[in-house]
C-alpha cells in the first residue's frame, strides 16, 4: 500500500469514528446534565448543556472533513492531507474534553473512543505526509496548548456564574472568557499553518500564545489564590508563555522559514 491509500484508510477510519462520536455526544448529553445535577452543580449542568452541543458539532463537521479528505487520497489531491490534519485536530479537542466532566463524577469516559484513536491518526499523518520531527514536535506542543485554552474558556463559563455576587471578579470572567476560545482557535489556526509551510505562521503562534496567556493568566491567577495551591488552569497560560518563547528563538525562526521553502512530499 502507497502513502495515498494508507491515508485513505486512516481518513476512512477516522470519518467512521467521528460518526461514533456523534452517536455518543447524542447518549451522553442529557446523562451528563442529569449528572452534575444530581452532584448538586446546576453550574456545571448548564456547561455541559452549552458545551457538549459545540463538541458535537465540532465531531460532526470532522467526520465530514474526512470523508473528504478520503476522497482526496482516492483522486490523488494533495489537498487531501491537510484536510485530514484539520479532522483530527477538531476530533481531539471534541474526544478530550467531555472525558473530564464523566471522570470527575466517577462515569466512564466514553469520549476517550473519539480522542485517542484521533491521536493516532494525526500521528499516522505525519507519516503519510513526511514531516520534519522538530516541526511535528513543535505543532505537537501547539495542540497541547489549543486544548488548555479551550479548557480555561470553559472553566470561565463556570466561573461566572459563581461569582455572580462579586462584581469585579464577574467582570474579569466575562471579559476573558472568549479571549481564552480565541486563543484556542489561534493555536489551531498555527498548526495548520505551520504544518502546511507557510512562513507567517510564527507571528500566528505569537498571537495565539499571547491570546492564551492575556485569556488564561487572570483565571489561574485568582484560582491560585483562592485554593492556595497550584491551579488546574495554570498550565494553559504557561505553555503559552514557553511557545512565546520558543517562536521568538532565531533558531526557530529559521527553522520555520527553512521548512516553508521546501516542497512538500509527494504523500
Amino acid at each position: 500500500m502507497d502513502k495515498r491509500g494508507l491515508g485513505a484508510v486512516l481518513a476512512a477510519v477516522g470519518a467512521a469514528v467521528g460518526l461514533l462520536g456523534a452517536y455518543l455526544f447524542m447518549r451522553i448529553y442529557n446523562f451528563m446534565i442529569q449528572v452534575e445535577l444530581n452532584a448538586g452543580r446546576p453550574d456545571e449542568a448548564f456547561v455541559v448543556r452549552f458545551v457538549f452541543p459545540l463538541l458535537g458539532y465540532m465531531v460532526i463537521a470532522a467526520a465530514v472533513l474526512w470523508l473528504l479528505a478520503m476522497y482526496g487520497f482516492l483522486v490523488r489531491e494533495r489537498w487531501a492531507w491537510m484536510l485530514g490534519v484539520i479532522a483530527a485536530t477538531l476530533s481531539l479537542l471534541a474526544g478530550f474534553f467531555p472525558m473530564i466532566p464523566a471522570m470527575s463524577r466517577g462515569e466512564a469516559p466514553v469520549m476517550g473512543a473519539v480522542f485517542f484513536p484521533n491521536l493516532v491518526l494525526w500521528i499516522g499523518l505525519m507519516y503519510v505526509r513526511p514531516t520534519d520531527r522538530r516541526i511535528a514536535g513543535l505543532a505537537f506542543a501547539a495542540g497541547l496548548a489549543y486544548v488548555l485554552a479551550f479548557m480555561d474558556g470553559v472553566a470561565t463559563i463556570d466561573k461566572i456564574q459563581l461569582s455572580a455576587n462579586q462584581p469585579l471578579l464577574n467582570g474579569m470572567y466575562v471579559m476573558v472568557q472568549e479571549i481564552n476560545w480565541w486563543g484556542s482557535i489561534a493555536w489551531a489556526v498555527f498548526i495548520f499553518a505551520l504544518l502546511g509551510r507557510k512562513r507567517w505562521a510564527q507571528v500566528v503562534g505569537l498571537g495565539a500564545g499571547l491570546l492564551a496567556l492575556l485569556g488564561g493568566a487572570p483565571l489561574a491567577v485568582v484560582t491560585t489564590l483562592e485554593l492556595r495551591r497550584f491551579s488546574m488552569f495554570a498550565p494553559s497560560p504557561l505553555l503559552s508563555v514557553a511557545l512565546i518563547i520558543v517562536l521568538l528563538l532565531p533558531a526557530t525562526r529559521r527553522l520555520i522559514e527553512a521548512w516553508s521553502a521546501k516542497p512538500a512530499a509527494a504523500g
